[in-house]
């Protein structure tokens, strides 16, 4: 018990000790951040004020020649013993005025520098020649010199030696106008370490005593309103783990707050368990039978359907090539193609209303009742028409079929078609692109009784495809709800007219892929094309 005590305490605590941390750290860094800002600024405009008073002490005119003759006369003098007293009166670091290499703007030629005796920095003499500015800097120097601006950032410094520096710096101008020279000031920050370091010491002394406090107060709470209840719930939680027998303890846990509600919950669960295991035998046991007989029934249906292809390597005057792809483990969709006759090939394409194994069933009943009223001289609207009566007699659950037949004579080339509510075919001329047939389409199949369909004819010739498809083409839809659509089924088999009727269609599902992405197929994808390639000679 004490080491789980410890354990779920640990965790909590820990958590609040580094959200008071975080907290702690947060605050700090806001309040050390505002705090240096406001005294960096205080000292940088400092430094400007002695820069601008320093400014007035010089006479840049005469700048030239003290660099070219480097002598000291009496006026250099005066004005650099004022500089001198300038820095010990305000406490300044240093004050030098410098002409700035052009063609290097770090190095200076210095003319003034002044420097506190007691900041350990060595006085440059007149003319003296150094790197006296950081590589970080160069462009405010650039400015400086060449626009006579006030630096845009604080050029601030630090060293283990001096400590923390900021320094102003400005244009020095001659009588003309013109920029002669830059005079820098560079001022200690004594005040900003202290106050850095005191403003640290107190934020971080206080966080850590109401941490300290809080915790003390927050362990006894979870101790007694959050740690005993839960450890009962646990250990009535492993009890029924070995024993898988539900028990009334937990009732005995009266509060209204989540615990409590846990522990009723946690009560509860224990009986829905037990009933549960004892029904999950036999649940599982017929969903495996189901499974099964779904995978059984799925080869069953792709058995019915014509796989094998080529399908007639033996007849040169056309390539057929068909496929589906179901939404689920059984479809309702399904094609057909079969010689009627040695010159008459007959293609079916069709769609059993609702998904699954009652759509495959119908499917069956559908393809077989076509085929076998499909003979050799008769009318493709008697069959409709015939098939439609049969269906709709035993029709209880109100399916229905959409569905399209074509008998092509392979002599003449004269494709014969009827459709029962289905998609209109896409017709390819020799050389040519994919075009919507436009045809008139019948009432579904098993839909009414007494209906009377009728077929029409086109003229197919060497060379010319014929593409039929179902609604799941055109209604594949992608992530943002788009339907795929005649425009872009038209479009993938315009770029992809000139290619076997196997290419076609699998370029044809590559492009549906792309446009639905990782969206669910929602209904079965069935494809067909028919090629007349050359007509059968008349003697056989």
């Amino acid at each position: 018990m004490k080491k789980r005590i410890t354990g779920i305490t640990g965790k909590l605590t820990f958590g609040v000790i580094i959200f008071g941390i975080l907290l702690g750290a947060i605050i700090s860094v806001i309040g050390y951040q505002e705090f240096t800002d406001v005294l960096e600024q205080q000292y940088n405009d400092s430094a400007y004020e002695i820069a601008e008073t320093a400014a007035n002490y010089l006479n840049p005119d005469r700048f030239g020649e003290y660099l070219s003759t480097g002598q000291r006369d009496e006026e250099y003098t005066r004005i650099e013993k004022q500089l001198d007293d300038l820095v010990d009166a305000t406490g300044t670091t240093l004050i030098y005025v410098a002409k700035v290499d052009e063609s290097d703007y770090r190095t200076l030629t210095y003319i003034y520098d002044s420097v506190n005796s007691q900041s350990g920095f060595e006085r440059y003499p007149l003319g003296y020649t150094a790197i006296g500015v950081d590589e970080k800097y160069v462009n405010n120097v650039r400015n400086i010199i060449t626009r006579g601006e006030r630096a845009t950032e604080y050029l601030y410094s630090y060293s283990e030696e001096s400590g923390a520096h900021t320094t102003a710096g400005i244009a020095v101008y001659d009588s003309s106008g013109e920029i002669v020279a830059v005079l820098g000031v560079e001022k200690a920050m004594i005040r900003l370490e202290n106050a850095r370091n005191t403003y640290v010491r107190h934020v971080v002394t206080g966080v850590l005593i109401a941490v300290v406090l809080f915790l003390l107060a927050y362990s006894a709470f979870l101790y007694r309103e959050m740690l005993l209840p839960i450890l009962e719930v646990t250990d009535e939680a492993k009890r029924f783990a070995d024993s898988n027998t539900p028990s009334d303890t937990l009732l005995r846990i009266r509060k209204n707050d989540e615990i409590g509600i846990l522990a009723r919950a946690v009560n509860k669960m224990e009986t829905d368990i037990v009933e549960y295991v004892e029904n999950l035998t036999a649940v599982t046991a017929e969903k495996e039978r189901i499974g099964a007989e779904l995978s059984i029934a799925t080869q069953i249906q792709a058995d019915m359907l014509p796989s094998i292809f080529p399908a007639f390597p033996d007849r040169p005057e056309f390539d057929i090539y068909a496929t589906m792809n179901p939404a689920k483990e059984v479809g309702g969709d399904f094609y057909d193609f079969f010689m009627v006759d040695e010159r008459h090939l007959a293609v079916v394409m069709a769609d059993v209303s609702g998904k699954g194994v009652p759509a495959a069933l119908f499917m069956v009943i559908g393809k077989t009742l076509i085929k076998d009223h499909t003979q050799p001289g008769r009318d493709l609207g008697e069959v409709f028409t015939e098939v439609n009566e049969i269906l709709c007699e035993s029709n209880n659950e109100g399916m229905f079929i959409t569905a399209f037949e074509g008998v092509l004579d392979l002599v003449s080339g004269e494709f014969t078609f009827v459709n029962a509510g289905h998609e209109i075919p896409f017709i390819c001329r020799k050389d040519g692109v994919f075009e919507a047939y436009k045809i008139r389409a019948g009432f579904v199949l098993a839909g009414m009784e007494g209906m009377s369909y009728r077929c029409g004819t086109m003229q197919l010739a060497p060379g010319d495809k014929l593409f039929q498809y179902t609604d799941g083409v055109t209604e594949a839809m992608n992530g943002d709800n788009e339907l795929y659509g005649m425009e872009r089924l038209q479009a993938v088999l315009g770029k992809n007219a000139a290619r076997h009727p196997t290419r076609l269609l699998a370029k044809v599902k590559e492009d549906i892929d792309s446009f639905a992405g990782d969206a669910p197929q929602f209904d079965d994808i069935t494809m067909l094309c028919l090629e007349y390639l050359e007509p059968m000679k008349k003697s056989v």
